[in-house]
C-alpha cells in the first residue's frame, strides 16, 4: 500500500478519533481506512491507536509519531505549494547560455522589456562561448546557432540568422570594393577560430559550392571582438545579421557581394527534456519568440536581437 497515503489517513484517524469520520472526510471505505493504517503499524512495528467498538484512542507511540508525521506532511503540502506557485508564475533564477555576439544593445533592450514584464525572474547569462552542458551544469536554456543539434534535447526554432561578409569603408578603400568572388581572394580576414581559422570559407552546396580563400590577419573566438576589428578596417569578416543593423545604417560596415556571398543558419533555444517546464522558462522562451522578442524588426526594419 501507498505509505504516503497512510500517514494521511492516520492523521485523520487521530484527529477525528473515528475511522467512520476519517473516511469520509478522504472519500474512502471505513474498512480502506483501517487498512492504511494497520500497514503504517506494520512499518513502525507498534500500536498506534487503541480501537473498540465506540472509540478510537492514540497510544503514547503514537502521539509521538503522530507530532513528527503532522510537521512531515505539512512541510510537504508547503513544498507542494511552492512548486506549483512556481509552475505557474514566473519566478526564480534561469540560468541561459547565449552566443557571444549577443552581448549588444538591442539584446540588452529585450533583456529589459523581459525584466520588465516579469520582475520577479533574475536572469543570468553566460556568453563565455563555449558549449555548455545544459543539464550537468544547471543550465535552464540555451540559444545556438546550428544546423544541428545534441540528442536529448527540446528545440524551438526562433529565427534563421544570416551571415553576411563585412569590411569598413576605410579597408575597401584600400583594398578595392569586390564585384566578383575572385576579386577576394587574399584578402585580410577576421577569423572565427571554431569555423575558419584557416581563412578559408565554404559557401553554396552542390554543384555551387565555392571556396573562399582569404589571409587571417586575426584570429578569435570573440565574435564581438572581431566586429570591433572589422570596423576599424583591420580585415573582413562574417558576421551575423542580427549585429549589423546600426553599423549598416551608420556606413561603418558594407556588406560584401550580398548576393553573391551569405548563409543562413537557425537561431534554437534549446533546454533539456523534462515533464514539466518551469514557467520561468516557458514565458522566456514565448517572450523570445513573441511580437516583442527576438524576432521583431526595429524601427529601422532590422531585425532585433
Amino acid at each position: 500500500m501507498d505509505t504516503l497515503t497512510g500517514l494521511r489517513v492516520f492523521v485523520a484517524v487521530a484527529d477525528l478519533r473515528s475511522f467512520v469520520a476519517a473516511s469520509s472526510r478522504l472519500g474512502i471505505s471505513p474498512a480502506m481506512a483501517s487498512k492504511h493504517v494497520r500497514h503504517i503499524e506494520g512499518r513502525v512495528g507498534g500500536r498506534l491507536l487503541n480501537r473498540n467498538s465506540r472509540s478510537v484512542s492514540l497510544t503514547e507511540a503514537g502521539a509521538q509519531y503522530l507530532a513528527r508525521v503532522r510537521a512531515l506532511l505539512d512541510g510537504l503540502a508547503e513544498a507542494e505549494a511552492n512548486v506549483t506557485r512556481m509552475a505557474s508564475n514566473p519566478q526564480g533564477l534561469l540560468r541561459v547560455s547565449l552566443p557571444i555576439w549577443m552581448a549588444n544593445p538591442d539584446f540588452a533592450r529585450l533583456v529589459a522589456a523581459f525584466r520588465s514584464k516579469y520582475p520577479q525572474v533574475v536572469l543570468e547569462l553566460d556568453l563565455s562561448g563555449r558549449q555548455v552542458s545544459l543539464a550537468e551544469e544547471g543550465f535552464d536554456l540555451a540559444l545556438r546557432v546550428s544546423a544541428s543539434l545534441d540528442e536529448g534535447l527540446i528545440a524551438r526554432r526562433l529565427i534563421d540568422v544570416s551571415f553576411n561578409l563585412v569590411a569598413a569603408p576605410s579597408l575597401l578603400a584600400k583594398f578595392g570594393r569586390p564585384k566578383k568572388l575572385s576579386d577576394i581572394a587574399g584578402a585580410p580576414f577576421l577569423a572565427y577560430t571554431p569555423v575558419a581559422a584557416n581563412g578559408r570559407v565554404r559557401i553554396g552546396g552542390g554543384a555551387n559550392k565555392t571556396e573562399l580563400r582569404f589571409t587571417p590577419v586575426l584570429l578569435s573566438a570573440n565574435e564581438t571582438l572581431l566586429l570591433h576589428a572589422a570596423r576599424e578596417g583591420l580585415g573582413f569578416a562574417f558576421m551575423p545579421h542580427l549585429v549589423l543593423g546600426d553599423d549598416i545604417a551608420a556606413g561603418t560596415l558594407e556588406r560584401v557581394l550580398p548576393k553573391d556571398i551569405g548563409a543562413s543558419v537557425p537561431l534554437f533555444a534549446v533546454y533539456p527534456k523534462r515533464e514539466y517546464l518551469p514557467a520561468k522558462v516557458r514565458c522566456f522562451l514565448d517572450f523570445l519568440a513573441g511580437s516583442d522578442g527576438i524576432v521583431r524588426p526595429s524601427p529601422r526594419g532590422k531585425q532585433r536581437a
